[in-house]
C-alpha cells in the first residue's frame, strides 16, 4: 500500500461485526490467489450485515465499494479466523478499518495479508461520523479528519504493523527484509 494519507468516504458499522458478516461462509470457496475469484470475493464484502443496514457496502451490480474507510465499534472482526475477511475488504477497495477494538485474529490477518490497515481509536468514531462523510486518515500524524467539519481525532500508532502492510503482507515483508529468499 505505502500511502500515508487515506482519503475517501466512510462506511459505518456497529460493535461486534463478525467475520460471517464481513464475508459469509458460502463464499469461502473462492480462492483469493485467482484474480477473478479475488475480485468476486471483494464483491461480497460486508454482505452479511443485517438487512436493516440501510446502505450496502457494495451496491448491487458492482465489484468494488465507494467507501475505502470502514469505521466500526468494539470487537471488529470477531468470530472465526478466516483470512478471507480482510482479503474481501481489500479486494472491494477498502484501505482501512478504524475501530475501538479488534478481535485479535482479524487484526493479525489484516497484517499477514497486507490487505487493509486495522487502526484503533479510543473515540467512538462510529457515533461521530455518518455513512458517506469524507474523511482523511494521516498515518504519519495518526489522526483522522472529517473533511466537511475539519474535526480531527486521534488514532493509535500502527508501529511496525504499517511496514508489513505496506510491503503487501507478512511473506512479502519477509522477502523484502531478507528473512525469506
Amino acid at each position: 500500500m505505502g500511502d500515508n494519507i487515506i482519503k475517501g468516504k466512510v462506511f459505518i458499522t456497529g460493535d461486534n461485526i463478525d467475520t460471517d458478516q464481513i464475508i459469509p461462509a458460502q463464499y469461502l470457496n473462492l480462492v483469493p490467489t485467482i484474480e477473478e475469484e479475488y475480485k468476486k470475493l471483494g464483491s461480497y464484502a460486508l454482505c452479511g450485515l443485517p438487512d436493516n443496514h440501510e446502505i450496502r457496502y457494495i451496491t448491487e451490480g458492482n465489484m468494488t465499494t465507494e467507501y475505502p474507510i470502514i469505521i466500526g465499534g468494539n470487537n471488529f472482526g470477531c468470530g472465526s479466523s478466516r483470512e478471507h475477511a480482510p482479503i474481501s475488504l481489500g479486494a472491494a477497495g477498502g484501505k482501512a478499518v478504524i475501530a475501538n477494538s479488534f478481535a485479535r485474529i482479524f487484526f493479525r490477518n489484516c497484517i499477514a495479508t497486507g490487505e487493509i490497515y486495522p487502526v484503533e481509536t479510543a473515540v467512538k468514531l462510529n457515533e461521530v461520523f455518518k455513512i458517506g462523510d469524507l474523511a482523511e486518515i494521516n498515518l504519519d500524524s495518526m489522526e483522522i479528519t472529517n473533511v466537511a467539519t475539519g474535526e480531527t481525532y486521534s488514532i493509535k500508532p500502527l508501529g511496525d504493523v504499517k511496514d508489513v502492510i505496506d510491503a503487501g503482507g507478512i511473506f512479502e515483508y519477509a522477502r523484502q527484509t531478507g528473512m525469506l529468499k
